[in-house]
């Protein structure tokens, strides 16, 4: 990624929704961004299980997702998610992070196109599978 991408810039834009979620900044390269959370007790389902809530996951797969589009662009565009779509594959258990890492796979004039895996902590046994697009709203 060009250097003219200030990474530190961008962590500390977790705020507001994705700080309260603990959204952090993992890694990144050509078309690609990690992003993760810590597991939190307050985004568990239910109490007694433990097993986390759908919201916090589908809010760290939109924030990799864009992210990955900066990574793939390599400059910051104002965008809107405009189509997000997420398979389940299995529950997120109580006490383990989460990661999702996306790529952005194509670029057009207007829309961005990227999948993002999500899993807390075995890349082979995924959380989550996402397939979004994003509408670029300005320049």
């Amino acid at each position: 990624m060009e250097e003219s991408i200030d990474i530190a810039r961008l962590k500390a834009k977790f705020s507001g929704h994705a700080g309260e979620l603990g959204q952090r900044y993992i890694a990144h390269g050509d078309g690609w961004a990690e992003l993760s959370f810590d597991y939190d007790p307050r985004f568990a389902m239910q109490a007694s299980t433990g097993i986390l809530a759908s919201g916090p996951i589908i809010s760290l797969i939109d924030s990799a997702s864009g992210l990955s589009i900066v990574a793939k662009i390599k400059r910051i565009r104002p965008l809107a998610t405009l189509d997000l779509r997420i398979d389940y594959l299995r529950s997120a258990p109580p006490g383990k992070s989460i990661i999702a890492r996306a790529t952005c796979y194509r670029v057009t004039r207007n829309v961005a196109f990227v999948r993002c895996e999500a899993h807390d902590g075995d890349p082979d046994d995924l959380v989550a599978l996402s397939m979004s697009s994003f509408f670029f709203t300005g320049d």
